[in-house]
Parts: structure tokens; sequence; C-alpha cells
């Protein structure tokens, strides 16, 4: 029974970790697009480009905003599952072979991915109107 705790924990992990690459890649993707549209926009004539703009701000927040939640949560869930796996492995008398500042090294990954987004989400929504 304990095998099987085992690799559903381990299952969950990978999932988890497929998901957050999931959150940071669509981020990165959309943050660069909208810098790219955003500041060809600024650069035109079009009495409408304010209100694109505009638009993929929004979008470039509200989607920032989820992403950063997700992060949130999947870092939540990594460390409920290391905490669980760790217990069992002291249940176990093997916990030595797994050093658990693991955690904080996880928590500062997870740390710096948000400061990634964030950075480049801001830099997607202020660089179009300052080249403006």
């Amino acid at each position: 029974m304990i095998g099987r705790v085992h690799q559903h924990i381990i299952e969950e992990l990978q999932q988890n970790t497929r998901t957050d690459t999931i959150f940071i890649i669509t981020s990165i993707f959309l943050n660069l697009l909208t810098l790219a549209v955003n500041s060809g926009i600024a650069q035109g004539k079009s009495a409408n480009r304010t209100i694109v703009m505009l638009i993929f701000v929004a979008l470039t927040i509200v989607v920032n905003f989820v992403v950063i939640i997700g992060i949130l949560k999947g870092k939540q869930t990594r460390a409920k599952l290391l905490n669980g796996l760790i217990k069992m492995y002291k249940d176990q008398g093997v916990d030595g072979y797994y050093d658990s500042s693991l955690l904080t090294n996880y928590n500062t990954r997870y740390n710096l991915f948000i400061l990634v987004v964030v950075f480049l989400g801001l830099i997607a929504i202020v660089v179009p109107f300052i080249a403006k």
C-alpha cells in the first residue's frame, strides 16, 4: 500500500510540474506578444490604437493574475505533497536519503517564477506607452 501512495504522490508532483510549466510558458509568450503588438501599434497612426492597446493591457493583466494565482497554488500543492513524502520517508526510516532543504529551494524557484511573470508583464504594459 505504501508503494501505491508513494507512486500517487510522485505522479501528482509530475502533474504539478507540467501545470506550472504551462502557466509560465503561457505568461511569457503572452507578455512578449503584448509587448510586440502594443509597440507596433504605438508607432502607428490609427485612431483606434489606444483602444486596442488597452484591450491587450487588460488581457495581460488578467492572464498574469491567473498565472500568479496558479503558480501560488502550485507552490502550495508541491509543499503539501513533499511534506507528505517526507513524512512517509520518516515513517519508513529512509528520510536520510531526502534532503528536506529542497523545500526551501522549491519555494525560492516559485518566487523567482512569479518575479519573472510580474516584470515581463510590467514591461509589456509600460514600454509601448513610453514609446508612444
